[in-house]
């Protein structure tokens, strides 16, 4: 089930969006589901017809996990570390489908990473394994842009990753997915630039939520960013930039510096 927020005359709502490619329509969610649980209401939307804002807007955080591609770690002359390695961007970060990737004064060097990402469903804390799938409302389409310039000169991650516009999310929530072996990829302009797996992952999904779990207490709609495969290059104004994760869809966002 994919299950999207979008937008009617300003009005913000939850979705289902169903149908065959090219003719989908989105039927209106009653509440949150988040919350409420996933009630459909008879209230339909071509899906031409809204504008698709971020899936989920973080009520407490978003999680990154930092190189969790053993090729991309040494793409950018890193070791994969033996610990997991977390940080965290603020829920402001985020923008949805189309929204515009605003590149900070601060920076000259900011790059994309084209990421599965994993969206929590219940409150939950030290999360064994083996239980994992039960604290998972679904999986979305990321990038996770960084600061490359900054995060070397700050010697942490908050700014270089944590600037506004800096976690793009989209286009919606997929409900029913294994996360094991889903293609992940990225495109530069039309130009396939990231062509990787999850099941390249130093750590898997289930085991990455489980060791974020211990860290944080995870609350519904907090987002773990999972890490990106090899092919990180620089984003300049102009630029467009597309995450197309399989089984979920694709999520396209411009470049602009303001």
């Amino acid at each position: 089930m994919r299950i999207a927020r979008f937008v009617v005359d300003n009005d913000p709502m939850y979705g289902i969006v169903e149908g065959a490619p090219g003719s989908e329509f989105v039927t209106v969610i009653k509440g949150d589901p988040f919350f409420n649980g996933v009630e459909r209401t008879t209230i339909k939307h071509a899906l031409v017809d809204v504008r698709l804002v971020a899936p989920i807007i973080p009520r407490s955080k978003v999680i990154g996990v930092g190189r969790n591609f053993a090729d991309h770690a040494r793409e950018l002359g890193n070791e994969v570390p033996e610990s997991p390695l977390l940080f965290l961007k603020p829920n402001t970060s985020v923008v949805g489908p189309n929204e515009p990737i605003v590149l900070p004064e601060f920076s000259e060097e900011v790059s994309y990473e084209a990421e599965l990402c994993v969206v929590i469903g219940r409150i939950c804390k030290d999360v064994p394994e083996s239980r994992v799938d039960e604290v998972i409302f679904g999986y979305t389409c990321g990038n996770d842009l960084t600061a490359r310039d900054v995060q070397a000169s700050d010697g942490q991650w908050a700014r270089a990753k944590g600037f506004d516009t800096a976690a793009p999310l989209g286009p919606w929530i997929e409900t029913e997915l294994d996360p094991d072996e889903l293609s992940v990829k990225g495109w530069l302009n039309g130009e396939l630039r990231q062509d990787g797996n999850t099941n390249q992952m130093v750590r898997s999904v289930r085991e990455l939520v489980s060791l974020v779990s211990q860290a944080f207490t995870l609350l519904p709609g907090d987002v773990i960013m999972t890490g990106t495969p090899a092919g990180v290059d620089l984003l300049t104004e102009g630029d467009r930039y597309d995450v197309e994760i399989e089984g979920i869809g694709r999520l396209s966002n411009p470049v602009v510096r303001r």
